[in-house]
């Protein structure tokens, strides 16, 4: 297939046609080159590692997590989790024995499907966090400066979007930092949460409930605004207050790209910030991903043993989750209006890990009208930073392309997703409006489209 086309209007033949060129080109891709890279040793790499090697000898080379591995599934570029995790990690006195581990996504499936507890995501991160720790490409940098990428591009949202819409320009950017020119990208928004916040005035509705603390993320603050209001004006018509105190980055993208001494800093800040909210209160994110890395990867993929990181995990709740806890206590009003429609769910990784199943499922079924289709797809292929990459586009779009078949396949008008990057390349992948599961109950509320 020579020529790029809506993703919607593939048949049968072209889609096979794509999928075959895909394969031809992860057959004999080749790893990033090692250019514009910084030298970045970290004293306390190893701070966790006590906690996950302390499971490393429960393998006992079932081979599920190879099984269940979707980024082993669709090249041989990745030796796969238990050859990079456990077993190699035997070998390992500070230094990597398998450099394709760099091909894991951290999706973290291996974790959940080893049946022995092996924490072998968790090992595989703190593995190239050491890998990378002298030679950090700038990219790598770059790309987990996300509060800082939001400020510069809101006030020139129009340009900004436009820019990162011009091939020659995202040409130049895969050549010159590594970001691959059909990777998605955020859409800039011309107003930040924050100042929507500031000029918010809550309906006359009576607050009935107390107060919740709002924690937007860095995407929802910037990119993903909608998502963050209708969040706010779904607990407000609840009866909650809603408090959004200062915040800042959880340190994800610097986490997962092995910057692990900034990402202490950022997410230790953040859970001080946080806590200032008030004491006790529950912590409600519509940003999945993020409340993850406060839930558990700062603890067991940093090791950050922080009495505030503690307080904080302790008390976050994804939005669905907070949700569903209200109706299982009988609490969740049913005011909702019909939505007669059949949508395509996928419930990311970052999700899965947090262990709590799928409530937004649940949730969206309790709204008149609406059918609501699981994927059965266990990855998008972004993993946050991962498919941006030139290296590894290809892999993310392989790993994805079921997924993105069967959305299309369902409802080619729209999608539902918990976290930022699985929307972003849902949506860039198909060509399909893909939302959080907080707009749907928005509208079901009538609150607004």
């Amino acid at each position: 297939m020579s020529t790029k086309k809506d993703p919607k209007l593939l048949t049968d033949t072209e889609r096979q046609e794509r999928d075959a060129e895909r394969q031809g080109r992860l057959a004999t891709s080749t790893p990033g080159p090692k250019v514009l890279t910084l030298s970045l040793k970290e004293p306390d790499i190893f701070a966790a590692q006590g906690l996950n090697r302390a499971s490393l000898d429960h393998c006992v080379k079932c081979t599920i997590c190879e099984t269940t591995c979707p980024v082993a599934a669709v090249t041989p570029l990745f030796s796969g989790p238990k050859y990079v995790g456990p077993q190699a990690e035997r070998f390992r006195d500070g230094e990597s024995v398998d450099h394709s581990l760099d091909y894991c996504s951290s999706c973290g499936i291996c974790t959940l499907s080893c049946p022995q507890g092996v924490h072998i995501a968790e090992l595989n991160s703190m593995a190239r966090a050491v890998m990378k720790a002298d030679h950090m490409p700038i990219r790598d940098l770059v790309i987990g400066e996300t509060v800082l990428m939001g400020k510069v591009m809101t006030p020139i949202a129009p340009i900004a979007n436009a820019a990162l819409a011009n091939k020659p320009i995202r040409i130049a950017m895969e050549k010159v930092i590594g970001v691959h020119r059909d990777a998605p990208m955020p859409t800039a928004q011309s107003q930040s949460f924050v100042s929507w916040a500031k000029h918010h005035k809550r309906p006359a509705i009576p607050v009935t409930r107390g107060p919740v603390v709002f924690f937007h993320g860095c995407a929802g603050g910037y990119f993903e605004v909608q998502t963050s209001i209708h969040t706010v004006e779904v607990l407000e018509h609840l009866g909650f207050e809603v408090i959004v105190p200062a915040q800042g980055c959880c340190g994800l993208a610097q986490q997962s790209n092995g910057l692990f001494s900034q990402a202490r800093k950022t997410v230790t800040k953040l859970c001080g910030q946080l806590r200032a909210a008030g004491k006790d209160l529950t912590i409600v994110s519509s940003s999945g991903s993020c409340a993850g890395m406060l839930k558990h990867e700062a603890y067991e993929i940093m090791g950050v043993d922080d009495p505030a990181l503690i307080d904080v995990s302790t008390r976050m709740r994804e939005t669905s989750e907070f949700l569903m806890e209200l109706e299982d206590s009988g609490t969740l009003p049913h005011t909702f209006q019909r939505l007669d429609m059949t949508v395509p769910y996928h419930a990311p990784c970052q999700l899965k890990g947090q262990g709590m199943g799928m409530p937004a499922i649940r949730l969206l079924e309790l709204i008149p009208g609406l059918t609501v289709v699981e994927s059965g797809q266990a990855c998008c292929g972004i993993a946050g930073t991962y498919g941006l990459k030139k290296e590894k586009y290809d892999v993310a779009q392989a790993v994805g392309q079921a997924l993105f078949d069967m959305v299309v396949d369902t409802n080619p008008e729209l999608a539902v997703c918990d976290t930022e990057t699985c929307r972003w390349q849902i949506s860039k992948s198909t060509g399909v409006p893909t939302v959080h599961p907080i707009s749907l109950v928005h509208r079901a509320y009538g609150l607004g489209d």
